[in-house]
């Protein structure tokens, strides 16, 4: 298999049923966003691949999934309007990430203050995988009606995820969080 088609050297791609659009197109803006994040997340776990503390391996079972699911949120924004979308998420999906949310947040310090991202540098991996996923939510948005709001809710829900995992990595390794006013 060949990497290179050529036929994008013009400024255009396809969605999933070949309708070709331009690359600066919302929805491929919204999907290449996602793409953004799930390669940040590769990231911020292979900093993790140097270390040795409890709770790593469901780290990454968590955002092995995650990392799958992401494929199934850009397959939902590359599928044009009033086509069937081949692969796509479940509110389980959603469930799952809002109870791990909540297991890694009740061993955590309570937050009484802004904190600055930061930390070990898996830690600060996957705070800039957030700001990035909170991006691909903005672009999602963008697209309007057209956008399943199973999709919405699952990156904004994925933000979150990100947000509190790069706090537990940080507290699990003992690095410590900066605030606004440390």
């Amino acid at each position: 298999m060949k990497i290179y088609t050529k036929t994008g050297d013009k400024g255009t791609t396809s969605l999933i049923y070949g309708q070709r659009v331009a690359k600066n197109d919302l929805r491929v803006e919204a999907y290449g966003t996602c793409d953004e994040t799930n390669s940040l997340i590769g990231l911020a776990l292979s900093h993790l691949n140097k270390e040795n503390f409890q709770g790593k391996e469901i780290i990454e079972k968590v955002y092995h999934k995650i990392q799958t699911n992401l494929f199934h949120v850009g397959a939902e924004l590359a599928t044009p309007k009033g086509k069937v979308v081949k692969w796509s998420l479940d509110s389980s999906d959603v469930e799952e990430m809002e109870k791990q949310i909540d297991d890694w947040n009740a061993v955590l310090p309570e937050l009484t203050n802004f904190i600055l991202p930061g930390g070990h540098p898996a830690g600060s991996a996957f705070h800039v995988a957030r700001t990035t996923a909170r991006r691909s939510e903005r672009c999602a948005v963008s697209l309007g009606e057209d956008v399943n709001p199973l999709v919405l809710a699952y990156l904004n829900r994925l933000s979150d995820l990100l947000f509190v995992t790069a706090r537990y990595v940080n507290h699990q390794l003992g690095a410590v969080e900066k605030t606004l006013h440390s």
